[in-house]
């Protein structure tokens, strides 16, 4: 329901916008428009079939990881954690492991591998929604109609898997520091410790967030460690990555990543070839249900990057910073950090429009500005809400996402503020 609100507002404020223009001259507004839904639509669409290899890839691998029980021993090694930050989820249920998996992966950057996962891990919590509401059904007598209704809203664990996504915990920027250094920054990755921060207080604030509408209990003992220890080992990798040189840096996070993913691979075979299944087509049965997901999720990826598309070749971006600008020097605030907000603001909305904002605040104030750094840092700290929603809740058929976008939203203002702030702690 929240979804169809936002979808009809992207479209009533374009149409506000365009309005706005064609007073001030710009009558060409509405081709621009009906321009970019037809790019955007075709976007769309490659997107999802760009998507279709790489989720036959790695839905064949998790399918060998279940046969082979990699994935169930990782679920029952996660469960003391998991079962208190997801307690509407069986303990050693397949689902914990595969949300790890896809943490995992979006952690080390590996956004071909991590989309994947994430669509792996929302199946099976869909597949339990939908046990749990069949068996609550029969227990009260709900009618067929209350079932399936049920079965298109979105479970508690699943706002909290997609606000973890939303929120975008990722150590090594890899993509970012090299764009700085194609932009000619004197220190590529001087923007790597405010990312990490940045975005570890959005995936913090997320958590918090999400507990808070579910009531669940962040003073548990193993929740306080677990979350003590990944701040320790955030502190660590800063303090390692601190004394590399960028060549080194970039090494290093490069190798470890494609180690790691290379050896999660080799696992799964292994443990799947020890239980003497058949990997070979326990891979072919996962990849053809990689295909049917990538399938499942265009028509959703369509419309939502068709309403982005449409909101802002009206203007409605424009408009939307000059509003901001007048607002915080209006208040005696300064404007710095207002340069930088197109990416901010685009990162809910669009992955690839937030990179084109960052490199476009680059090339025009210098990678070295304060407006530059900042809309790295922004870039880094949060992930893209709309477009995960979309695709994650489009591949199981949800369509009542209830508190999800608003956490969501929430968590990334939580990462732009604190982006803003460490910003002009490093380098203001």
């Amino acid at each position: 329901m929240v979804l169809n609100y936002i979808w009809i507002a992207f479209f009533l404020l374009a149409a506000v916008c365009s309005v706005v223009q064609c007073f001030t001259g710009n009558t060409g507004v509405f081709a621009d428009i009906i321009s970019s839904t037809f790019d955007n639509s075709k976007t769309a669409f490659e997107i999802s079939l760009g998507l279709t290899g790489v989720l036959s890839l790695w839905m064949g691998v998790m399918k060998i990881g279940e046969r082979g029980g990699a994935v169930d021993a990782l679920s029952r090694t996660l469960s003391p954690l998991f079962t208190r930050l997801f307690p509407d989820i069986p303990k050693g249920h397949p689902a914990t492991g595969h949300i790890f998996m896809n943490i995992a992966a979006n952690m080390l950057g590996l956004d071909n591998a991590a989309t994947p996962l994430g669509l792996k891990a929302m199946e099976s919590m869909q597949e339990l929604n939908v046990k749990q509401n069949e068996a609550e059904g029969k227990r009260h007598g709900w009618s067929a109609d209350k079932i399936a209704k049920r079965n298109s809203t979105a479970s508690n664990p699943m706002i909290m898997f997609l606000v973890l996504n939303t929120s975008g915990l990722t150590i090594i920027p890899v993509s970012i520091m090299v764009y700085r250094a194609q932009l000619g920054a004197s220190q590529p990755t001087d923007i790597f410790v405010p990312i990490l921060l940045a975005t570890f207080v959005a995936t913090l604030a997320g958590i918090v967030i999400v507990s808070i509408y579910q009531k669940i209990n962040l003073l548990q003992p193993v929740l306080l460690g677990t979350l003590g220890g990944l701040c320790l080992l955030v502190a660590t990798i800063i303090w390692g990555f601190s004394k590399l040189d960028k060549d080194t840096m970039d090494a290093v996070s490069t190798i470890a990543a494609n180690v790691i993913l290379f050896g999660i691979m080799l696992s799964f075979i292994i443990a799947g070839a020890t239980k003497k299944i058949n990997v070979y087509e326990a891979f072919i049965e996962g990849a053809k249900e990689g295909f049917s997901t990538a399938v499942r999720v265009i028509p959703y990826l369509v419309a939502m990057l068709v309403a982005i598309g449409v909101f802002r070749a009206s203007g409605g971006m424009d408009i939307l910073i000059s509003g901001i600008n007048w607002c915080v020097e209006a208040c005696g605030g300064n404007t710095d950090f207002v340069a930088a907000l197109p990416t901010a603001i685009m990162k809910p909305l669009s992955g690839s429009g937030a990179r084109g904002m960052m490199v476009d605040t680059m090339t025009t104030y210098g990678a070295d500005s304060f407006a530059g750094r900042l809309s790295c840092i922004f870039q880094g700290s949060t992930d893209t809400t709309f477009y995960i929603l979309a695709v994650y809740f489009g591949s199981v058929g949800i369509r009542h996402t209830r508190h999800a976008v608003t956490c969501g939203l929430l968590a990334d203002l939580a990462g732009v503020i604190a982006a803003i702030a460490i910003a002009y702690m490093f380098f203001g």
